[in-house]
């Protein structure tokens, strides 16, 4: 067992981790920034804050326009992420920056007249990262990260997380050395020829194993609240039912070399790593991986691509109509009857 010491992580955060695979940092950033990154979200969207009726969408992934690193945007956050990831000098920077890459989920007019979802019945649980081959090393996303830009209440579209699934997810990465592509709803191994995942042996639905989980969470939380997750952790969007706009984003964060499961000493294990080990039932682990690594294109780049040319269509309208009135105007609030 570890006896490490850490500065910022709690006592009770480091046992909530190693349980249940997250933890929530309150007041991760201020609710200054967030009015400041989402005052153009309407405009983005084209879409009118306060009628409904032009709410054509259920839930939509926008492209980003600005970054900004964590250490300023977030820096309780950052010395949080570092020392879950066993510290900065492991982490590769570039992916220490947040976008403003928000996922709305608007709800729908029918969701209001329905009630929740078990959450086994939810239709989109998935673990992160469609932009590499998955190993249970993997430095790609070393984190899941969700911060918060709008309250997120019970019933409105919060995030649902499965514990459980960590180890279903570790227990199936550990025996596929090979890799396995990131398809949808589900992995299938990289070496597969089958056109659909479902075909191969191998095939592991999310869909069908979070239905063995018991255990579940609603991500509920305030404006400025980070969720800081296990990178396997099994996830999936909600119905928003109470139609108030929620807006998150959910920026991965790399390491610079793939996790080690074999460190002689056991301190120099990060937080993640432990967590992992423990969802295998082992101290340590000699893992290699037998393909070699790579990214892949997700197939929402296209459509994101898309988006953003429209979007920047937009604000430079919106731009030229402010320019020409020589009026500021201030961000248009979220308002909802």
């Amino acid at each position: 067992m570890s006896t490490k010491e850490y500065k910022h992580l709690t006592p009770e955060q480091i046992d909530h981790f190693m349980e249940h695979g997250f933890i929530i940092v309150k007041n991760g950033f201020t609710k200054e920034k967030a009015e400041e990154w989402t005052q153009n979200i309407w405009v983005r969207l084209g879409l009118d804050p306060n009628d409904k009726a032009t709410w054509d969408r259920e839930r939509i992934h926008m492209p980003w326009h600005r970054r900004e690193n964590v250490a300023s945007f977030a820096p309780k956050v950052w010395e949080i992420m570092k020392e879950l990831l066993g510290g900065e000098e492991r982490i590769d920077q570039p992916s220490g920056s947040w976008g403003d890459s928000f996922i709305v989920n608007l709800g729908t007019d029918a969701l209001e007249r329905q009630d929740a979802l078990d959450p086994r019945d939810l239709d989109n649980w998935h673990v992160d990262g469609d932009f590499f081959v998955h190993y249970l090393d993997s430095p790609e996303q070393a984190l899941l990260v969700i911060p918060v830009y709008s309250e997120i209440k019970h019933r409105g579209g919060g995030t649902f997380i499965a514990p459980e699934g960590i180890d279903m997810v570790a227990k199936y990465l550990a025996a596929h050395p090979e890799g396995v592509l990131p398809t949808g709803m589900s992995f299938t191994p990289s070496t597969s020829t089958y056109t659909e995942p479902k075909d191969d042996p191998g095939y592991y639905s999310h869909l069908e194993e979070v239905k063995k989980c018991n255990k579940f969470f609603e991500i509920t939380g305030e404006v400025g609240d980070v969720v800081l997750l296990h990178p396997l952790m099994l996830h999936s969007a909600s119905k928003n039912h109470l139609r108030i706009p929620r807006i998150i984003t959910n920026p991965p964060v790399s390491l610079k070399e793939p996790f080690i499961f074999s460190r002689e000493d056991p301190n120099d294990f990060s937080l993640v790593e432990r967590k992992t080990l423990k969802a295998l039932g082992v101290d340590k682990l000699d893992y290699n991986i037998t393909t070699e690594r790579r990214r892949i294109v997700p197939r929402s780049r296209a459509m994101k691509d898309k988006l953003k040319l429209e979007e920047e269509k937009r604000l430079a309208e919106l731009a030229a109509k402010n320019a020409n009135s020589g009026i500021s105007v201030a961000p248009t609030p979220i308002q909802v009857a």
